[in-house]
């Protein structure tokens, strides 16, 4: 595994060289770990189906839950799939940013059935961090990049938790530093007239509802077959048993608190962090996986979480720890 920690110092031909590099592993069929503004992906070629089979092997995932494709321009998005009147003015208020746009499929598409589970939508992504996309358009064509992590697990806000995951699954490990927003993108599927969110993520719902002048449909989905990433009932989970909306913490606890009032019994608490103290959505949003690593390598049998509000972003981080708490399969 090849670590490459990007550095401004970098002259543009070393950074070249390792942009090319980077695209020749996933030419190769070889999984590369890239970052993005929202957590670190694991990458393959898209349109490769032994690569997109080489990420659902490495991190144990099931294979009818898709995988977003992501793009380094628009003109490469419109290649793969169909953009309505409302997908237009997402994909140009947001991109390149963290909302995901699930779409029908254009007929020639060449991204993979496995990629997109069968389904005659896809999901597409422009992300905004500028090397991530160089290695895509030197590539010339999508890279699928779920979250680079186990399937269902703490979804990974640097390179070393990514590492720590996956171990020796990847060729090359891209190194940007902590991701900036820390959470995965908002889902939205613009298919037919009435756009559904799919998953709360980094653009605050409110904001695209303003937009497009109406409230998105919420679709929670057949969890059995999912309609695009993140929408499986147990997902994001510590080792640690999750216990949401905590107003008291025991001794054999780690509390996961959120701004300037701690629950009953913090004092006494096996290990505290706080997702914000000043109780910025934002901050917390940022801090939330990291933080749920830290507090599951405490030896906390539990993780008690006290209250977040749902305004804002506070939605996404509510939706990721509620997915963290539900009940999953043991043996």
């Amino acid at each position: 595994m090849n670590i490459w920690t990007i550095s401004e110092q970098a002259s543009e031909q070393e950074r070249s060289a390792r942009i090319a590099e980077a695209a020749g592993h996933l030419a190769a069929v070889r999984l590369v770990v890239v970052p993005t503004e929202t957590v670190y992906g694991l990458a393959a070629d898209a349109t490769n189906g032994e690569a997109v089979a080489r990420i659902y092997e490495a991190k144990g995932r099931p294979s009818f839950n898709p995988l977003i494709s992501h793009v380094a321009s628009r003109a490469m998005a419109d290649s793969q799939g169909l953009f309505n009147e409302n997908a237009t003015k997402l994909a140009e208020a947001f991109w390149p940013g963290p909302l995901t746009l699930v779409l029908p499929k254009r007929p020639g598409s060449v991204i993979s059935d496995l990629a997109t589970a069968g389904l005659d939508t896809l999901a597409l992504r422009w992300p905004e961090n500028p090397v991530t996309c160089a290695v895509i358009a030197k590539l010339g064509r999508p890279i699928a990049a779920p979250s680079a992590n186990r399937s269902g697990r703490i979804s990974p806000t640097t390179a070393d938790a990514a590492i720590g995951d996956l171990g020796d699954a990847v060729a090359m490990v891209i190194d940007a530093g902590p991701c900036r927003i820390g959470l995965e993108s908002t889902i939205v599927a613009c298919v037919g007239d009435a756009p559904a969110l799919l998953r709360p993520g980094g653009v605050p719902t409110e904001q695209i509802e303003t937009l497009i002048g109406r409230p998105l449909v919420r679709h929670a989905g057949n969890i059995n077959k999912p309609a695009a990433p993140g929408m499986l009932e147990s997902h994001y989970a510590p080792h640690a048993v999750v216990r949401l909306n905590a107003r008291e913490v025991a001794p054999d606890e780690a509390l996961l608190a959120f701004g300037p009032f701690l629950p009953a019994g913090a004092e006494s608490a096996k290990a505290v962090l706080n997702l914000s103290e000043a109780g910025d959505p934002v901050e917390a949003a940022a801090n939330l996986f990291t933080w749920l690593r830290r507090l599951d390598a405490s030896g906390a049998g539990t993780i008690a979480v006290a209250p977040v509000p749902e305004t804002g972003l506070g939605e996404a981080i509510n939706d990721r720890l509620r997915r963290a708490a539900a009940p999953r399969e043991t043996g």
